[in-house]
């Protein structure tokens, strides 16, 4: 069963969501959808795409506009601008029904974080360049901070959420409070609510981030494949 859910939803993560837990957030046109554009920048089209279905897309972003395609393999027009590329891959749980650690018990110094502390968790973006983070992009799922003598210094939490699974993102650390565990143990955290929903945590990390990638593993999750993140402009 976990093995059809995997070939199922994870090679269109960003459709499987919109259209299912987070259709709620989505906006569409034809064959194409798009989370609403406080939430989340990312777009998505059949995997097979036909001209009529990137017009589709073309017509429910507006001229000019960024599709972030995000792991989908379908290629537009040629009259679709690219704007970006970046190699990563996709990782899955592999570590059994409990992310414990002897030396950072899940959920320690963790707390929830909400409306109220969007700003803080925007600064927090900015400076550390996760990825995309946008106003309401806390509500695709619950997100996690720890905070150092009020100041939030590290996050992380919920986003694409296909069909029994959830995707952790958003990890993120301060350069002052590196070092310390933070991100592990607010993924600890997160695996744990996730597994507790007896759904299956993954993640994409850039191919470049090494330090998030052993860190991963560390934690345990494995490579399910490699994955090319793509951008263009809409003509």
């Amino acid at each position: 069963m976990a093995g059809h859910r995997v070939a199922a939803v994870l090679d269109d993560p960003v459709g499987e969501s919109l259209r299912g837990r987070h259709a709620h957030l989505a906006r569409r046109f034809g064959a194409a959808a798009a989370y609403l554009s406080p939430v989340a920048t990312f777009c998505a089209v059949p995997a097979a795409a036909d001209a009529a279905e990137w017009d589709d897309l073309a017509r429910l972003l507006g001229r000019g506009e960024l599709a972030d395609m995000f792991s989908c393999p379908a290629v537009p027009p040629p009259d679709w601008e690219p704007v970006f590329t970046l190699e990563g891959r996709q990782m899955i749980w592999s570590g059994g029904d409990h992310p414990g650690h002897p030396d950072a018990e899940p959920g320690s110094g963790v707390v929830g974080l909400g409306p109220a502390d969007v700003p803080e968790m925007l600064d927090l973006v900015e400076r550390t360049r996760p990825g995309p983070f946008r106003p309401r992009t806390h509500e695709l799922g619950a997100y996690l901070g720890v905070r150092e003598r009020g100041v939030l210094v590290a996050m992380a939490g919920e986003r694409l959420r296909p069909p029994g699974w959830t995707e952790i993102s958003a990890v993120c650390t301060a350069p002052e409070a590196r070092g310390r565990g933070h991100a592990a143990r607010l993924v600890r955290t997160l695996v744990a609510r996730v597994l507790a929903r007896r759904e299956r945590p993954f993640l994409h990390v850039a191919e470049s981030n090494a330090d998030a990638i052993a860190l991963y593993e560390r934690i345990g999750f494995r490579t399910r494949r490699q994955v090319t993140f793509r951008g263009f402009r809409t003509p």
